[in-house]
């Protein structure tokens, strides 16, 4: 039985369901970034029990969300909480979940908490991580804004973002983690990178955290779907550009007692890694065994 005590995830009360003991992995979705030299989108919280941690049970017929990443910060309005990088939603199942990336800021606001915190722009303070207070952490915090046209990385899984590395110059995106529960190792929830004006542009954080945008190359990047990575700050200049929407989260469940299992909609996948079966979420659905 699982740490949550007699809680069947995802199955609400009234008759009596099938139930499986899974391994998981939770990646919420990534932060998107902020506008004019703004900072990048902090990665989507990180949580597994695997290798070794205390199983979850889930109810046959049980509803996965997976969470999505934020808008990128909208350069068009005046608004300086939507020229912010907006939050990731959660990743979750009944009442276990892991906190979407804390969106990046403009100039003057800062980061938003998260699962990793969202970095700063000019004169203002990366958001904190581990917004859902769990041990162990799910995030780091976003780094704080540097001199002028410097935006600070988001937070991730890994690693916390760097602040501002100076004028003109942003900071590159905070490190994801890496996990194994497919059997292959894939790192995941990287922070995307501060905006600047410099040419030489800052690079997401490893796990799908979005690559900045500076004054040669504009456009910032996303962060990756399916990995929870923040998205890239947008640079200063002319023309101003948006940030960068987060990634897509993942979920993944894992059975070692090699159950056959059925998930929906088809964009889902089944899957086995030796004598263990595994149900992967790309997009909110069901499972049924």
């Amino acid at each position: 039985m699982s740490s949550f005590g007699q809680n069947i995830l995802g199955f609400g009360s009234g008759g009596t369901k099938k139930v499986l003991d899974f391994d998981f992995l939770f990646v919420a979705g990534g932060g998107g970034g902020g506008v004019d030299d703004g900072g990048g989108g902090g990665g989507g919280g990180h949580r597994t029990s695997f290798p070794g941690g205390t199983k979850i049970t889930v109810a046959s017929g049980s509803t996965i969300t997976v969470g999505t990443g934020g808008d990128g910060g909208d350069n068009s309005s005046p608004d300086p909480a939507l020229q912010k990088g907006q939050n990731g939603t959660n990743s979750q199942i009944g009442t276990t979940l892991s906190t979407g990336g804390g969106g990046g800021g403009p100039p003057n606001v800062n980061g938003n908490p998260g699962g990793s915190g969202g970095g700063a722009a000019l004169n203002a303070t990366g958001g904190e991580g581990n917004a859902g207070g769990f041990t162990p952490s799910e995030g780091n915090d976003g780094g704080n804004g540097g001199g002028n046209n410097s935006g600070g990385g988001g937070g991730g899984a890994g690693g916390t973002g760097p602040n501002g590395q100076g004028p003109q110059n942003g900071a590159p995106g905070g490190n994801g983690t890496s996990n194994d529960i497919t059997g292959s190792s894939v790192t995941r929830a990287g922070g995307g990178a501060g905006g600047s004006n410099d040419p030489g542009i800052k690079s997401g954080g490893p796990g799908g955290g979005g690559r900045a945008g500076g004054r040669v190359d504009g456009q910032p990047q996303a962060g990756s779907d399916g990995q929870g990575g923040g998205g890239g700050g947008g640079p200063g200049g002319s023309p101003q550009r948006n940030g960068s929407p987060g990634g897509d989260g993942i979920v993944i469940l894992r059975d070692p007692t090699g159950t056959s299992l059925t998930v929906s909609p088809g964009s889902n996948q089944t899957s086995t890694d030796g004598g263990a079966t595994l149900a992967t979420f790309n997009v909110s659905g069901t499972i049924v065994f």
